[in-house]
């Protein structure tokens, strides 16, 4: 099933609610990879090429991420690779990044992103620490120029808890209460993730991992490929972790958001909130990751 809105998310920064699930997979600008191209455009995530990946020049680079969400520290900037208008399907193990200022002054050490598989397609998620807001570029692999924008907003101007951050509980659907949600998880057959509330499970002393995402409406591909890998990875961490999970429409129709999207005032999916028995977010990852990166940062959260 496909998402009956066709409205287009807005090619720089952001969307409105109308076009929520648009989502990740074409936010920010696309630039020619190593300025070798002046073409600009934004990749479909339901097509990818086999076309070989020796030449990085005629590739564009892809951002993977809501940019209006991202404030100051740690930031995670995942990108993909595009040729001819499609994600690509291949790629180098690795990518070196630099992010620069408007006027292509570096900024920081260049950055390492490794590889990482997922559907549709890999993508490579650069971790930079930004210490102000602004609108910054980033160069791939020794370019001579910007690849892609990203911004860093004033943490005041952004809804959506991040890192250190407390995540307020919210009583999500549940089997035995789905709150007006139906169905309460488009998966099939239904996650796991549906015995308890987010409220209760801030409240069990546990860490909790929480996604919001839509499996069955999700127009970037992402949502349950990044539900699979918790749904894998969840018996590994059953010890440490409740992990939760929230549809983002109310019912089939895919025409009125659900009230635990409306709640944290996100217009982007998917999302995942990592969050300390404390109830203060530790990580929160959106628009895509592999099993690989979800087990990282579920490790790194409990050191």
């Amino acid at each position: 099933m496909t998402n009956p809105h066709d409205a287009t998310p807005d090619p720089k920064f952001g969307f409105d609610r109308r076009t929520f699930l648009i989502g990740a997979a074409t936010a920010g600008v696309a630039a020619a990879c190593g300025g070798g191209s002046d073409s600009n455009g934004e990749a479909d995530s339901g097509g990818a090429s086999d076309a070989a990946t020796a030449d990085l020049d005629s590739y564009v680079v892809v951002p993977r991420f809501p940019s209006d969400v991202l404030v100051p520290g740690e930031v995670r900037l995942p990108f993909s690779l595009a040729r001819t208008a499609e994600l690509v399907t291949d790629g180098p193990d690795q990518l070196t990044g630099q992010v620069v200022d408007l006027d292509g002054n570096a900024i920081g050490d260049p950055i390492i992103a490794v590889r990482r598989d997922v559907t549709p397609a890999p993508y490579y998620a650069f971790r930079p620490t930004m210490n102000t807001p602004g609108v910054y570029g980033i160069r791939i692999d020794d370019g001579t120029e910007a690849d892609a924008n990203f911004q860093v907003t004033e943490p005041s101007l952004v809804a959506v808890p991040g890192p250190g951050d407390v995540l307020a509980g919210f009583d999500t659907p549940t089997a035995a209460d789905p709150g007006g949600v139906d169905p309460i998880c488009t998966r099939e057959p239904e996650c796991p993730f549906h015995a308890m509330t987010l409220t209760e499970a801030l409240a069990s002393g546990s860490y909790v991992a929480y996604i919001v995402g839509t499996p069955a409406f999700c127009q970037t591909g992402t949502c349950a490929p990044a539900l699979e890998t918790m749904v894998d990875v969840a018996p590994d961490y059953a010890d440490s972790f409740v992990f939760v999970h929230a549809e983002v429409w109310t019912d089939t129709t895919a025409t009125e958001v659900a009230p635990a999207v409306a709640t944290l005032d996100m217009q982007f999916e998917p999302a995942l909130f990592i969050v300390g028995p404390d109830g203060t977010v530790i990580e929160r990852l959106d628009g895509l990751w592999d099993e690989t990166e979800l087990r990282e940062r579920l490790d790194l959260s409990l050191t």
